[in-house]
């Protein structure tokens, strides 16, 4: 029988409302299967690991990261798949620090959750952990036919680490605006396989080392040195330049001063667009053609999430710091596309 590993970290999908308020607060997964009988039709072996105390996704750091990653790394042999009940506001992060934690990912690992709590008519939790579950433990030649960390909601299956959550109002909560989708549930089951990760021969490796000292700083029409300096002259180790559509900053001298400093004192610096689609092109307008020349790192079509965490990861490897812009510049797990 398919054995698939549940991990219920929290969110929405397990809340309820609390009668004394009318505020949402969480409840065990027993109760998540009172709610969902469908469970007990599928022909699975269910086990459930219980988060104790469940989180609001809000509260998701690297440490959480690591909890999850040990879980699947010690459960692995024992497992067909994993489904991980998470809320929705982190979820990239968490789905893209996972691809990075886990490499030579052999099994399927899908995180999913609702907009709505399991237990309102109308919610769309039980859609979501069905399907999540069958895509966990489809299999085909006895091998997984997702080997890498995705996501599901809203009936489409994405790349983790190419995923944002672009909408906290409607059920589409998800979108992959730079990578096509892996799978979509209609009345038929349409499995994209072609842009899916294809199966590692060698065995599952676990890193969990995070280094979590980065930077954000977001261009605007109207930036300060302050504003600006305040980053790039701070004990960070790295930062995330989010610039102007496909990678341009002003050429004002003070910020390109700012940042060559920056870079001259040791740091990493990625450049990522603010746009959702498309991709970094260092040096294709003069607006960015300086930025290429001081060695800053092009983020090519990297979301803002897998920019976070793929920063996190590398430069938790210790690495010297050329074999780190190294990496930042190649895809790892399919979490960017170099022209």
């Amino acid at each position: 029988m398919t054995k698939i590993l549940i991990i219920y970290t929290g969110g929405t999908i397990g809340m309820v409302n609390d009668p004394s308020n009318g505020m949402l607060i969480p409840f065990d997964f027993e109760q998540i299967k009172q709610n969902v009988p469908e469970l007990a039709r599928l022909d699975y072996q269910l086990d459930v690991h219980s988060f104790d105390p469940v989180l609001d996704s809000s509260n998701m750091d690297p440490e959480i990261w690591k909890k999850l990653a040990e879980l699947i790394y010690a459960k692995y042999d024992l497992y067909d798949g994993f489904v991980i009940l998470h809320g929705s506001d982190t979820m990239a992060f968490t789905a893209s620090a996972l691809s990075f934690m886990l490499e030579n990912l052999g099994k399927a690992v899908v995180l999913t959750g609702s907009q709505l709590p399991i237990g309102e008519i109308r919610t769309d939790a039980k859609e979501n952990l069905i399907t999540a579950l069958e895509i966990a433990a489809t299999k085909e030649d006895g091998k997984s036919l997702f080997p890498e960390v995705s996501i599901y909601f809203d009936s489409q299956l994405f790349r983790g680490n190419r995923s944002i959550k672009y909408n906290s109002e409607k059920f589409e909560a998800f979108r992959s605006p730079n990578y096509p989708v892996l799978a979509e549930a209609g009345v038929h089951m349409q499995f994209n396989t072609n842009y899916v990760m294809k199966a590692p021969k060698d065995k599952l490796i676990l890193h969990t080392k995070f280094n979590s000292n980065i930077g954000v700083l977001k261009l605007y029409p109207g930036i300060t040195p302050q504003a600006v300096t305040a980053i790039t002259d701070s004990k960070v180790d790295a930062i995330i330049l989010e610039a102007f559509g496909s990678g341009n900053t002003t050429t004002a001298q003070w910020f390109l001063d700012a940042l060559r400093q920056a870079i001259l004192n040791g740091k990493i610096i990625i450049d990522i667009s603010q746009c959702k689609k498309g991709s970094v092109q260092l040096g294709r307008y003069e607006t960015s053609r300086e930025l290429l020349k001081m060695g800053i790192v092009s983020g090519y079509d990297l979301t803002f999430e897998s920019a976070v965490t793929k920063l996190m990861f590398v430069l938790g490897l210790g690495l010297p710091l050329e074999q780190s812009r190294k990496l930042m510049d190649e895809s790892l797990r399919g979490e960017l596309t170099k022209d």
